[in-house]
Parts: C-alpha cells; sequence; structure tokens
C-alpha cells in the first residue's frame, strides 16, 4: 500500500535517492538534455523545476540554497548564467518529458528530459513567437460572435491554404517517386 507516499521513492533509501537526483540534475544542467527511465524523469522534473525557479533571482541566497542540493559549482555556475537568461520570462514548465518507448534489455520505460528553451526544433517550427503564453478566460460582453466568426473565417482560410500546399507536395513527391521507378525498371 501506499499510505501517506507523496512521490516515488525510487527503490532506494534516501541517501542513495538525492545522490541519484543530483546526478541526473547535474548531468541535464550540464548537456540540457538526458535519456533516463521515465520514473526518474518524472522524479527529476520534480527536483528541478523549483531549482531553475530560484536560479531566475541571481543572489547570494539562492545561490547557496541551490548549492545545498546540487553540490556543483559548474553546475550552478552555468544554472545561474545562460539557462537563467533563457527562462527568465517562462512562468514555469522548464523542462519536458517525452516518452521514448521500452528498453530492449529489461524493458523499462525510457524517456527524454530536456529544456524547453533549448530545443530549436520544437520552438521554430512552432512558431511560438507571436503567439500568447498563457492561456485566459474568455471575457464577458457584446460583440464576441462577431469577433469569433472573424477569426474562424481566417482560421479556416489559413487551414485551406495549409492543406493544399500540403496536397501539392505530396503529388510532387508522388511524381518523384514514379519517376525513380520507372528509372529503376527500364
Amino acid at each position: 500500500m501506499r499510505h501517506g507516499k507523496r512521490f516515488n521513492h525510487l527503490g532506494r533509501k534516501a541517501g542513495h535517492r538525492k545522490a541519484l537526483l543530483r546526478n541526473l540534475a547535474i548531468s541535464l544542467i550540464e548537456h540540457k538534455r538526458i535519456k533516463t527511465t521515465l520514473a526518474k524523469a518524472k522524479a527529476l522534473r520534480q527536483f528541478i523545476e523549483p531549482l531553475v525557479t530560484k536560479a531566475k533571482n541571481d543572489s547570494m541566497h539562492n545561490r547557496r540554497v541551490v548549492f545545498s542540493y546540487l553540490q556543483n559549482k559548474e553546475a550552478i555556475k552555468e544554472l545561474f548564467g545562460p539557462l537563467a537568461a533563457k527562462v527568465g520570462e517562462r512562468a514555469g514548465g522548464y523542462v519536458r518529458v517525452i516518452k521514448l518507448g521500452f528498453r530492449r534489455s529489461d524493458g523499462a520505460e525510457m524517456a527524454l528530459i530536456e529544456f524547453v528553451d533549448f530545443n530549436e526544433t520544437y520552438s521554430t517550427a512552432s512558431g511560438d513567437e507571436g503567439k500568447k503564453k498563457r492561456r485566459r478566460r474568455r471575457k464577458s460582453g457584446g460583440g464576441g460572435a462577431a469577433e469569433t466568426a472573424t477569426a474562424t473565417e481566417t482560421a479556416v482560410e489559413e487551414a485551406t491554404e495549409t492543406v493544399d500546399e500540403v496536397a501539392a507536395a505530396a503529388e510532387e513527391a508522388v511524381d518523384e517517386a514514379i519517376d525513380d521507378i520507372k528509372e529503376k525498371d527500364a
């Protein structure tokens, strides 16, 4: 039974668990992404999020508090330097956990844990620069239906243009594949 068990103990005693999370956090800070088991990645996310929040405010007190957790000067320099500069405006959610499947040897579920702001493929491909960062409630008031209708129309037009572009690209790919097959047969 798990009465009162607030977090995953990872099958280790307290000292071993603290050392494990400390080492994983240092590796994550140094390399910006690491591959580990899903359970360890989720535990590491709970461990490192408050430390990154403290790193956003560079004071001697916060440095000492974070150092008491990590015990590594180089990781502290990296955390309070370039890493804190990148996550300065972010309100939370500094790391993401991506499931990778199961490990062949023992079947453990693997995951990739990485800092959100350091992965260029996700941030530039989605085009988040112009979008709002947080969701808000819809304000009550008049005129909302007309605004919603125009927004819906523009969204439909953009989606139609995107679908047309994808269809054209697919047709080109099919034509190229057919040409390649004809060349191989000839």
